[in-house]
């Protein structure tokens, strides 16, 4: 069963062409974007709830899922009562001269989601995640993102060598740099980037970034976590930008 292997491997999408929304909040999302569902499934004790019928209009496949069945499906300990299935877009192409997150090997499916949220909600368009991250459309980061997947360009297993396409001046973070996020220039558009949860971003990314700027941290801590960094780096950019270009 195609849901078993999506929700068992995290990028069994690649090979199946399909994503797995599970929940009424990232089906809802899904759509709200203009995306078009291959099949949407319900649990068998909620086939009949009045404020979810308006759903099995939206897909060209409802199917209804035997309670105990549905138990065993998905990876929610709270089990939502729907959940569909969407084609995955595919392997998209960098997109030149857009504002953009580039994710160097961030690995927790938590993080991913958590910065794709805040890269949809600060403007951002597109979200390039090079090789040794984690699957962007896997059911875990999925529901990290709630939704967020459908408002951005995600490319996903670019070379480090894809970034010269960008087009855009590269911007890190540093604990080594006295150049603070504060009060430096930031170009707009541009591209942050977020590297691994433990090394950071790799020195040979580093050394295509134009600007390496420290976040102020008064309270004494060395780091912050890495999507707590890109909202705080998303948010400044956000907030000096012309409001004309928002």
């Amino acid at each position: 069963m195609r849901v078993r292997r999506l929700n068992a491997a995290p990028d069994g999408y690649r090979q199946l062409g399909v994503v797995w929304l599970e929940g009424e909040h990232l089906v809802r999302a899904a759509l709200a974007r203009g995306w078009r569902l291959q099949e949407l499934l319900v649990a068998a004790k909620r086939e009949d709830d009045v404020a979810l019928q308006p759903l099995w209009l939206l897909a060209p496949r409802l199917r209804v899922v035997d309670d105990a069945l549905w138990a065993g499906i998905g990876s929610l300990s709270s089990k939502a009562p729907v959940a569909a299935l969407a084609a995955w877009p595919g392997e998209l192409p960098l997109l030149r001269n857009q504002r953009s997150v580039v994710l160097d090997r961030v690995q927790d499916a938590g993080n991913l989601g958590s910065i794709l949220r805040s890269a949809a909600a600060f403007g951002v368009a597109q979200v390039v995640a090079l090789k040794g991250c984690a699957a962007l459309w896997s059911p875990k980061v999925l529901r990290a993102g709630m939704g967020a997947h459908f408002a951005l360009h995600l490319v996903e297993g670019a070379d480090e060598s894809a970034l010269d396409a960008l087009d855009v001046p590269l911007l890190a973070t540093s604990s080594h740099t006295s150049a603070s996020l504060v009060t430096a220039q930031l170009p707009d558009p541009c591209a942050w980037v977020f590297g691994h949860e433990g090394q950071g971003v790799a020195a040979s990314i580093q050394r295509r970034c134009g600007l390496q700027l420290g976040i102020p941290q008064p309270g004494g801590e060395e780091s912050i976590n890495v999507a707590a960094a890109a909202a705080v780096c998303l948010y400044e950019s956000m907030r000096r930008r012309d409001p004309q270009t928002q």
